[in-house]
């Protein structure tokens, strides 16, 4: 008996996607308007801000990429990673492990060199980048390579799993990317935009890799997106709000890749999602303004380099609570010296015991005049 057919490439007409264009193009244009908007505010910071902006920014779409998958990646580490491979000059940097390294190494060259060809070999090197030892986890997988057994993506304990997903048969692998692999770069009628929203769908429809597939896919969103703004330097994290909209994204997923080739309700989510992605810059703009901001009022102020480093992580979003052990851990200086660079920051009106309390003393910047003004919305 003829199994029936259940996800969306068994679809005689697959991968001819279809979807209305009166509402897609309507989100789309709401869309590309807010992408233009956010590129001229950019325009109007000088260029250490942008390039602050551009740095937080990066580092929160590899964070947030990694997480969504279930990896936790140290903060600072990312952070000193791309400012190394971007040239900047950043306080406070510190080793980067292999893992975060191969992380950013992909991304960047996704986001960098985005005009440049997406090809198999492209795409296993970012493969092998993400998994520089041959294995996920404790299992041994093919790296630089397609996938060569099934794959399904499934839920829930070992004996009651639930399957969501079964993609294409490991032999289809290799002729189903090289048609994705070709219209990715001879389809050029499309909007560039509504072509990362296809793409991403398309590339986590085959999956085609052992593992990494869905930061590989957010990092071929993520280059479609730099064509589309025709710039290197990156403003939002369309990964961000994909983690923050995790459930509704596999939600939509699931739902599409079993369904037909009508992918509207695919393109309107993914549309929304990026329109949210594009507001939500709004908190990294704040931060970089209102570090600058804080600098220029202490530009006069004698600071030495260990304060100037642990001000420049405060600044940053510093994770737990600042204590003078930490201060001292993270300078590799005695208790004594942490605490006389804590009381001359708090002399000079800088740091402040925090009111909390608690079993130890913990410390926090002092509000600006000013300091909580929030950058205007794009959407306003």
């Amino acid at each position: 008996m003829r199994r029936m057919k259940i996800y969306i490439y068994e679809q005689d007409n697959w991968p001819y996607f279809t979807w209305d264009n009166k509402r897609v193009l309507f989100k789309l244009g709401e869309t590309r308007n807010l992408q233009g908007r956010l590129l001229g505010k950019m325009e109007t910071l000088g260029f250490d801000l942008q390039n602050e902006a551009v740095l937080d920014t990066l580092t929160l779409d590899v964070i947030k990429s990694s997480e969504i998958e279930g990896e936790l990646l140290e903060r600072e580490q990312v952070r000193s990673s791309i400012a190394r491979r971007l040239g900047l000059d950043i306080a406070g940097a510190v080793y980067s492990e292999r893992n975060v390294e191969g992380v950013v190494e992909m991304m960047l060259d996704a986001t960098q060199q985005y005009a440049a060809p997406l090809t198999s070999d492209r795409l296993f090197d970012w493969h092998a980048a993400l998994f520089p030892t041959g294995r996920s986890n404790m299992y041994k997988i093919t790296v630089a390579g397609w996938r060569k057994d099934p794959m399904q993506v499934v839920s829930g304990p070992m004996g009651k799993e639930k399957v969501h997903y079964e993609a294409p048969k490991p032999e289809l692998v290799p002729q189903e990317m090289n048609k994705f692999l070709y219209w990715f770069e001879d389809e050029n009628e499309l909007d560039l935009v509504l072509k990362a929203a296809i793409a991403h769908l398309w590339f986590l429809t085959i999956h085609p890799f052992d593992d990494g597939n869905g930061r590989i896919a957010r990092a071929i969103t993520d280059m479609l997106l730099a064509r589309s703004d025709k710039s290197v330097q990156r403003f939002y994290s369309m990964s961000a709000q994909i983690r923050v909209e995790r459930k509704e994204y596999y939600n939509i997923l699931e739902k599409t890749q079993k369904g037909h080739l009508d992918i509207t309700e695919w393109i309107l989510w993914f549309l929304n999602c990026l329109t949210n992605a594009i507001n939500a810059t709004e908190n990294i703009l704040s931060k970089v303004l209102y570090k600058a901001q804080f600098w220029k009022l202490h530009s006069a102020t004698i600071l030495n380099e260990r304060q100037q480093k642990m001000i420049n992580k405060l600044l940053d979003g510093f994770n737990g609570k600042l204590t003078s052990s930490k201060w001292g851990k993270i300078n590799k200086c005695s208790q004594d010296t942490a605490l006389r660079d804590i009381q001359d920051l708090i002399k000079k009106n800088i740091l402040q015991k925090e009111a909390s309390g608690g079993r130890s003393t913990s410390y926090e910047l002092v509000k600006m005049p000013g300091g909580n003004t929030q950058y205007k919305k794009l959407g306003r």
